[in-house]
């Protein structure tokens, strides 16, 4: 599909610096295919939903993984920036580097020159590939928990290039950009949809019998990559890890089997069901990565209704809410969305989706 399908303008304004408070107050656009639009607030989910239902949560927790360094050649020195986006050994990480023009296998980078100490006041690492469009792999001179605790360190919560580009990150964010259940380290990226979920928000939903399940997808900074090509065709995922287990699964398929409603909560989490669901919507134990990239057209197996933010334009989560409701109404949506003064993107407000091909449900 043309990709300019999925353009549209939005003010500067609508993007969001900081989330609601409290969390639960924020506006959500309840939008279900061929019906009129509901302006409500995420904390009118409980009267939205019905006992049965489940809600599947993905519980990665974000690590501070954007680095600032000096990459050391010889005598030669530059200032270079790295964003983890995916670990593939206990002292290996695949980053975007900025700019990736400055480096080349063998070269020395040493994080930790922003004001940060670590052990002896800085990380080191090894580029041990250079790769495509500023990817590099880092081999770390720490591993395993040792690099961890270093990363806590030294790192920055790598907000989003929107939100980065007019303001820097702070203390606030380090808990603002986590979900309250987040407890799998491994994310460059928040689930921003869990980001709206309060203690009491839980127990409202507890009180009315509505499940939560959780999965894990390790987020990777490829989330905020623009679609540069002309064609959905010519696209491609970068790859995250992720994982369901047995206890998830089989209280997935129970829920369908008696007729309730599965909700994901993030996008994140609607991807890693699709990856991990069999033919016939039924969702088995499952790990490894995905590349899963959802455009119109797709037939899910899975999940009834999706509760996401706000997207860019041309980005690939675009694309997936509007294979998820169909292209013109997610356009139509999005337009009341902005003329209504809903909030944009990761600290924004949300939206409740109905599965277009269930929208009576």
């Amino acid at each position: 599909m043309r990709v300019d399908l999925f353009d549209f303008d939005l003010p500067e304004e609508r993007i969001a610096l900081r989330p609601a408070e409290p969390r639960d107050s924020a506006k959500m656009l309840v939008v279900k295919p061929g019906e009129a639009l509901d302006d409500r607030t995420v904390g009118d989910l409980p009267s939205l939903l019905r006992a049965g239902d489940v809600l599947v949560f993905n519980d990665t927790k974000v690590i501070p993984a954007q680095l600032k360094g000096i990459r050391r050649r010889g005598a030669a020195q530059a200032q270079v920036e790295a964003t983890l986006h995916m670990r593939v050994a206990p002292d290996r990480w695949l980053a975007f580097m900025r700019p990736g023009k400055r480096i080349v296998a063998g070269d020395r980078i040493h994080f930790g020159h922003d004001g940060n100490s670590c052990f002896l006041g800085q990380l080191d690492a090894t580029v041990i590939e250079k790769g495509e469009g500023g990817e590099a792999l880092l081999g770390f001179d720490l591993s395993g928990p040792f690099l961890d605790e270093a990363l806590h360190a030294v790192g920055h919560i790598p907000l989003p290039p929107y939100i980065a580009s007019k303001r820097d990150d702070d203390e606030r964010d380090r808990a603002d950009y986590q979900t309250i259940y987040a407890r799998e380290e491994g994310a460059v990226a928040a689930p921003t949809a869990g980001l709206h979920f309060t203690p009491e928000l839980f127990a409202a939903l507890d009180a009315k019998g509505v499940e939560r399940r959780f999965v894990t997808l390790h987020v990777g900074a490829g989330t905020f990559l623009p679609v540069k090509a002309d064609d959905t065709a010519d696209h491609k995922m970068h790859a995250e890890i992720g994982s369901v287990s047995r206890e998830t699964a089989d209280a997935l398929n129970a829920a369908k089997a008696r007729g309730g409603r599965i909700i994901a909560v993030g996008t994140t989490s609607l991807r890693l069901l699709e990856s991990a669901a069999r033919e016939d919507g039924t969702v088995p134990a499952w790990s490894g990565p995905t590349d899963i990239f959802i455009t119109p057209g797709y037939r899910f197996r899975t999940a009834d209704m999706l509760m996401t933010n706000f997207h860019l334009p041309r980005s690939t989560l675009f694309m997936l809410v509007s294979a998820f409701s169909g292209l013109d109404t997610m356009r139509a949506a999005y337009a009341h969305a902005i003329a209504n003064r809903y909030r944009f993107y990761s600290y924004g407000d949300a939206s409740l989706l109905y599965r277009a091909e269930m929208s009576d449900g």
